[in-house]
């Protein structure tokens, strides 16, 4: 069976790697992805093939992950994280759409069998180190202007704050884009209040994680890099301490029943 597995290996712990994870990655013979998710799997990739390709090489990655499996290799094509958030599972989709519009010229990747292995992501790592911040309606939004232009996002920024969604903010700052974090805080401080609780979630669950609370009027730029995960509370969102540990949750609404 031609046989492409897009798995997601969540943020970094192996004990985060869940089972249908370790069982795809155990039936592939070659694996394709950056190379310090592969670093992070350990032993789990012992006798197989690495496929590594460097951050800014996405296409590229889908690409030979297709062709390894449409020529009969099973193959894993592996991010952290869920692999279908802001990941590489979107751009094989785009690339077989491509195939099936005919403006590709790999007919053989129309024979592979693909499967998705979600993941843990970073936004649900960062929310259970620190209580329950997702616990009403919440978005993701990347910042990320590479890709989506800037007038899109804020659209979409400023609807987060008029629906007073709990947002989680990915791509938030590289060595090239330091102002686009502190524009979304300016934005979010239009919609709730300066003391709205915000996680700021770095390495998670790696060996070097950092993760601590601010207010929203807090938050700069200088405290946040690609490997941070950044969650902003929504207007209802509370911060809490007892017996030394910080925690942040959102309401659902149960006072009215309490």
């Amino acid at each position: 069976m031609k046989k492409l597995f897009i798995i997601g290996t969540g943020p970094g712990d192996a004990r985060y790697v869940t089972p249908q994870a370790s069982a795809a990655i155990a039936a592939s013979s070659e694996l394709v992805a950056y190379g310090l998710y592969l670093d992070l799997l350990g032993e789990l990739c012992d006798g197989k093939t690495r496929h590594e390709l460097p951050l800014g090489e996405e296409i590229e990655r889908a690409r030979l992950a297709l062709d390894l499996a449409a020529g009969g290799r099973p193959t894993a094509l592996i991010s952290s994280g869920d692999i279908g958030i802001y990941a590489m599972a979107t751009l094989v989709f785009e690339l077989l759409d491509l195939q099936l519009q005919g403006r590709e010229s790999s007919p053989g990747w129309l024979d592979v069998d693909l499967e998705v292995v979600p993941g843990i992501s970073a936004m649900q790592a960062a929310a259970s180190r620190m209580g329950a911040i997702l616990g009403h309606d919440f978005c993701t939004i990347s910042l990320s202007n590479l890709l989506t232009p800037w007038e899109t996002i804020e659209k979409r920024l400023h609807a987060c704050g008029q629906g007073d969604f709990v947002v989680s903010f990915y791509n938030p700052r590289s060595q090239k884009r330091d102002w686009q974090i502190a524009a979304a805080r300016d934005i979010l401080l239009d919609y709730r209040p300066p003391q709205t609780p915000v996680i700021l979630g770095r390495q998670l669950t790696r060996a070097d994680e950092s993760i601590r609370v601010l207010e929203l009027q807090q938050l700069d730029a200088q405290d946040v890099d690609m490997f941070t995960l950044v969650s902003v509370g929504n207007s209802e969102s509370r911060h809490i301490e007892n017996r030394g540990r910080h925690w942040v949750y959102t309401p659902r609404g149960y006072r009215k029943k309490l």
